[in-house]
């Protein structure tokens, strides 16, 4: 039970989620216009009408055979024309066939009655019979049968008039069936001729109509010529009742709005379980990141759907990446931010004894000491906040700044330069290009960051190099990545640092005092170069043979200096 209930509110809400609501609408949207246009452009309706003119033209030449069957001569006798005796040429003839012709044979309401009641009522169409002045003579509407008594039923005075439904359901199916149709009325008995089917009929012709009435139902009228030898005599009209047509068009449209019905129903089904597929995992989704917002635990999970060979799948993955990569630098905010701690307490703990300690100095060297160590503080700090204000700024500056074309070879040729105008130590500084033309080492970045990152590693291996040594740049062009190799005649980096080095903060400079590095700068080239989706380390070089080591006495290998390598995607 408890698991029904749980089942049924999870349909409710995937059913009137928004998303579920606008899914349903536009499936139920595009199945109504097919409805509608079905209703609208049906050709079964065209169909019956036409099958229907042919069925009431082939009655009405039946019929109108029968009528001029039963029609009357108007006297017993035979009129010979003498006049046309005399006109007579040598072998012409004058016999009764040639004066059949100018006989009148006039429609005898009388014996064409029951002739087209018998006729017409197991049709049940309406016919009606004009003379060749348009004079009605005959209504089978108006037909009885001996003993039969003639009853019209004339509308009440006090009759209510139709309701707004009934008045809609009218105007609505006088639009969907009238389209371009004319409209029906009903004539006098004397305006035959103003049916157009009936004036073409006493001209001899076979004609149809179709029409509408004041209901919206479809009339369809034929009518032919009533003739006898050749001579009309009036015309036959038929035509069908105001519901026969709509009837079947009706059950036909009913049928179209059963199979409609059963369609919407599978639609909505399949609608709500397509928006389940959607709307469900959309919507854990937005939880988890605003769960993620909230930060209610340490670190929350995005919900997996990369399994999903869909946009949805996508989306999760790209929720879990940006989620990873939010989390890592939350987490290396928090690591900056106690590393900075850390790293300003030294020197302000050590400022602060200098000064306190300062007005109890009774000489003169003992305060100059003092004031030695507060300078030497105070500088600390400037290079700390200066580096540790360029470390913050960097990601931000990365993401902000456009990516440009950088061409090593005049960046690289720039620093080079302006690192031999300097000169610590006499050390020189030499620049190499291997595999490619200068001109081929290109890649998109950021030059002024990238010039950041080549100029540290110039300096740290400087810095290291013994007095009058040589630190050797060289670029090489490999198949999708350029190098960039950084050499030194140092001492090198003790196996168990060779990754430390670019941590914040670390340094290992036994021949330099204390603080006079910040230990950021590798920290930062790292930064960069992972920023522009390279990589970077560093490793020893080693020469032929092996050293003694003083500390423990074994032999190692040869240290000839330290390596820096930095690859970066080519363009």
């Amino acid at each position: 039970m408890r698991f029904v209930r749980s089942a049924w509110g999870a349909f409710i809400t995937l059913s009137f989620s928004s998303l579920t609501r606008r899914i349903v609408f536009l499936n139920l949207a595009g199945l109504v216009a097919l409805l509608v246009g079905q209703m609208y452009l049906s050709q079964f309706r065209a169909g019956l009408i036409d099958a229907r003119v042919q069925s009431l033209l082939v009655q009405s030449e039946i019929i109108a055979g029968a009528i001029a069957a039963s029609a009357t001569v108007e006297s017993d006798a035979v009129t010979i024309d003498p006049d046309r005796l005399l006109e007579l040429q040598a072998g012409e003839s004058y016999g009764p066939d040639d004066s059949l012709a100018g006989l009148e044979f006039p429609i005898n309401p009388e014996r064409v009655a029951p002739v087209l009641r018998r006729l017409v009522s197991p049709t049940k169409t309406r016919a009606r019979i004009y003379d060749r002045e348009g004079v009605l003579i005959l209504d089978s509407r108006n037909l009885y049968g001996r003993g039969d008594v003639l009853r019209f039923d004339l509308p009440s005075p006090t009759a209510e008039q139709p309701s707004l439904m009934e008045r809609a359901f009218i105007a609505i199916r006088r639009w969907l069936g009238r389209g371009d149709l004319p409209l029906y009325k009903e004539l006098g008995p004397e305006n035959g001729k103003s049916y157009q089917e009936v004036a073409d009929a006493l001209a001899g012709h076979h004609a149809s109509m179709v029409r509408v009435n004041d209901r919206g139902e479809v009339i369809v009228s034929v009518a032919v010529p009533v003739q006898r030898f050749r001579a009309v005599r009036g015309a036959l009209m038929l035509s069908t009742q105001g519901a026969d047509i709509d009837d079947m068009v009706e059950a036909e449209r009913l049928a179209i709005v059963k199979v409609f019905l059963v369609a919407a129903g599978v639609m909505v089904v399949l609608s709500i379980l397509l928006a389940g597929t959607i709307a469900g995992p959309v919507r854990r989704l937005a939880d988890a990141a605003e769960r993620v917002r909230r930060r209610i635990k340490t670190r929350v999970e995005i919900p997996d759907f990369t399994r999903r060979r869909d946009e949805i799948g996508e989306l999760s993955g790209a929720l879990r990446d940006m989620t990873n990569a939010l989390y890592s630098r939350i987490e290396a905010i928090e690591s900056f931010a106690a590393d900075v701690s850390h790293e300003l307490k030294n020197p302000l703990t050590s400022l602060r004894s200098a000064v306190e300690t300062l007005p109890m100095a009774k000489t003169d060297a003992n305060r100059k000491r003092l004031l030695d160590v507060i300078e030497h503080d105070i500088r600390r700090l400037d290079r700390l906040i200066s580096d540790i204000s360029d470390a913050s700024r960097l990601d931000a500056e990365l993401q902000r700044h456009e990516v440009a074309v950088v061409e090593f070879a005049k960046l690289l040729d720039a620093l080079v330069s302006a690192a031999n105008e300097v000169d610590k130590n006499n050390v020189r500084v030499t620049l190499t290009f291997e595999g490619g033309q200068p001109s081929q080492f290109k890649m998109p970045g950021h030059d002024s960051r990238l010039g950041q990152v080549v100029s540290n590693l110039i300096d740290n291996a400087r810095s290291f190099s013994p007095e009058g040594g040589t630190v050797r740049v060289t670029c090489r062009k490999l198949k999708n990545e350029i190098e960039i190799i950084v050499d030194d005649d140092g001492p090198g980096i003790r196996p168990d640092a060779l990754q430390k080095v670019f941590e914040r903060f670390y340094t290992d400079r036994p021949h330099q005092g204390f603080g006079q590095n910040s230990g950021l700068g590798l920290s930062i080239s790292k930064q960069i170069v992972e920023a522009h989706g390279g990589r970077i380390w560093v490793e020893n070089r080693i020469g032929a043979g092996t050293r003694k080591n003083e500390e423990t006495g074994e032999d190692e290998p040869r240290i000839l200096g330290a390596r820096f390598i930095v690859r970066l995607p080519a363009k």
